[in-house]
């Protein structure tokens, strides 16, 4: 019997698109699944064919063959070798299914029992100042290491596993269904491949035991609030000899009481008082390592801002380091001595009235508008 046409299969146009055909192949590998057509062989042909025009239309270049020459470029009567990497993105669909090559015949691989370890989290709050000079320090992080009793095997002294009967150390069984050979978990091993007799009574077969280790670490200068810092194998260890997670730590920077952060600058704000502000003066300022000296111009406006350059916080990554921005605030006196008093009076009375041409230029402006 000749073979129909892939895209009759699909139920799609000669120009549908690389989605259109992957949500064509979907729609029709759900609708002929085996598990909702038990027993109904036409279903099972109709999910294998649909299988089979995917393998071809869901690849450009076979595609463009198949186009061209027809079924003869891509098998011809006698069937196709389909690639079970095309389907990748329909593990949901085949769920237990272990890849197309089980599904068509080919041999699978024996599978591995090791796993790799959990990554850790790990909280870690530090100080505005540590953060931007860095620091050492030790943290103790609770994980799970290899039993030392059986240097992780999980079997008692003396003993060792043996080889899972049921799967025969693959740690999957399989099982026919019509036209398709599925690979499930074994319940036996759990997947392991492996059985133990006689279990370490310390880590009760698990191969790894509770335990709490201390780190040295190094916060680089610079890190900022949130940031993360990646250790390598500093997780949970592997189970079955598989490799240890990494160990993620998270910095929480607190506050400072002077300086505000925004990236690599730092803020602050500092008052001065009127003479300053009117005269000029020096003054002294806090900096993230010490005390700098900044001068004020005469005439200075309360909120005007000075910049300290290269006084602010290094990069991560050694490259320089931001600015230090200075606010200055006029502050004015709440309470006067008599002698205080006085002299401001006398300054009043000799200072320009700047404020008055303004007032009789609004006088003159309301006076046209109401005549």
């Amino acid at each position: 019997m000749s073979k129909r046409d892939y895209y009759e299969v699909l139920e799609i146009d000669r120009n549908a698109s690389e989605q259109e055909i992957k949500r064509a192949y979907r729609k029709q590998a759900v609708k002929y699944h085996p598990d909702k057509n038990a027993g109904n062989k036409a279903a099972e042909e109709n999910f294998k064919e649909a299988a089979e025009a995917y393998s071809i239309l869901g690849d450009a270049q076979k595609r463009a063959q198949y186009d061209r020459f027809g079924h003869s470029a891509v098998g011809g009567q006698g069937g196709i070798n389909i690639d079970p990497s095309s389907f990748s993105d329909f593990g949901d669909i085949f769920g237990d299914f272990f890849g197309f090559g089980d599904l068509f015949g080919s041999s699978s691989q024996r599978r591995s029992s090791s796993q790799r370890g959990s990554h850790l989290r790990y909280d870690l709050s530090i100080s505005f100042t540590d953060a931007v000079f860095g620091l050492k320090t030790k943290i103790k992080v609770p994980r799970m290491d290899p039993c030392q009793d059986c240097s992780g095997s999980g079997a008692a002294r003396g003993s060792s596993p043996i080889v899972c009967p049921t799967c025969e150390g693959h740690g999957q069984v399989r099982y026919q269904q019509g036209f398709f050979s599925i690979s499930k978990t074994c319940h036996h091993c759990q997947g392991s491949g492996k059985i133990i007799k006689d279990q370490c009574k310390k880590c009760r077969g698990s191969g790894r035991v509770q335990t709490e280790r201390v780190l040295e670490i190094k916060i680089p200068a610079g890190i900022d609030n949130g940031q993360q810092l990646r250790i390598p194998g500093a997780g949970e260890a592997g189970s079955q000899g598989g490799p240890s997670g990494d160990l993620l730590v998270v910095l929480s920077v607190g506050d400072h009481e002077i300086f505000e952060r925004q990236e690599q600058n730092v803020f602050c704000s500092i008052p001065i008082d009127f003479p300053q502000a009117a005269l000029g003066a020096k003054i002294t300022v806090p900096t993230l390592e010490g005390k700098e000296i900044i001068l004020i111009p005469a005439g200075t406006q309360s909120g005007s801002t000075f910049r300290l350059k290269g006084k602010g916080i290094p990069k991560v990554n050694g490259r320089g380091r931001g600015d230090q921005y200075v606010s200055v605030n006029v502050t004015t006196p709440k309470k006067l001595t008599s002698e205080q008093r006085k002299l401001f009076e006398q300054l009043s009375e000799i200072s320009p009235t700047e404020n008055k041409p303004l007032e009789k230029k609004m006088y003159d402006k309301v006076k046209d508008i109401f005549g």
